[in-house]
């Protein structure tokens, strides 16, 4: 018997396919916009994240609401705080803190804010005191190195600083309400160090 006729193979080439282009062509689809708002959203929770924890335990922003600090900070300076110079670090007789004001100066200071700023003067087992306008650091005259107004105002009796404990006063001596008046600060209350001024720009940079 004669073969059954087969058909004759197709004159057509075989179609290929180009990976690189498919590729491509899989790229440039856009995605579904479900995805997409959910791809912004994901970032978003990220970086609100991300701004709480450098918030909370890394550096924080902070206005200066009234003139104990002048002229080193007048009011209106905007100051970033490193926290964690306060944590991990040492604090130093000069250095600039922001604390929870204690009960004591909320009540004493008719400008009081939740919020102090002022500098270091007595550390640890420190003992003060003061004559004239001259303080004086465990029998030593204190060599104020930063901008600061005189005369010094509310004199400094005889104190010795707490272990654990600071005695700050703000720069503006003579109108700050501070350790002289409520007492020293402990070292839980403190958030950290101002370092660096950002507003007003004509006084941007390190403290």
């Amino acid at each position: 018997m004669p073969d059954d006729p087969v058909e004759p193979a197709s004159t057509q080439p075989a179609l290929s396919v180009d990976p690189i282009a498919a590729v491509v062509d899989n790229v440039a689809r856009p995605r579904p916009r479900r995805a997409a708002l959910i791809e912004w959203v994901i970032i978003l929770v990220v970086a609100v994240g991300v701004s709480l924890l450098m918030r909370a335990y890394v550096v924080q922003q902070f206005y200066i609401p009234t003139g104990s600090m002048e002229p080193t900070l007048p009011i209106g300076d905007r100051v970033l705080v490193s926290k964690l110079s306060v944590t991990f670090g040492t604090i130093h007789r000069g250095d600039i803190v922001v604390f929870h004001a204690p009960k004591a100066a909320l009540q004493s200071c008719s400008d009081a804010v939740p919020i102090f700023i002022k500098r270091v003067i007595g550390l640890p087992g420190d003992h003060l005191t003061s004559r004239g306008n001259t303080i004086y650091v465990n029998g030593k005259p204190l060599d104020q190195t930063w901008t600061h107004s005189e005369p010094l105002g509310t004199p400094i009796g005889n104190v010795t600083v707490p272990a654990n404990s600071y005695f700050v006063m703000g720069d503006n001596q003579n109108y700050s309400c501070d350790s002289r008046t409520w007492g020293t600060v402990p070292r839980s209350s403190m958030i950290g160090k101002a370092f660096f001024r950002l507003w007003p720009l004509s006084h941007f940079g390190f403290l």
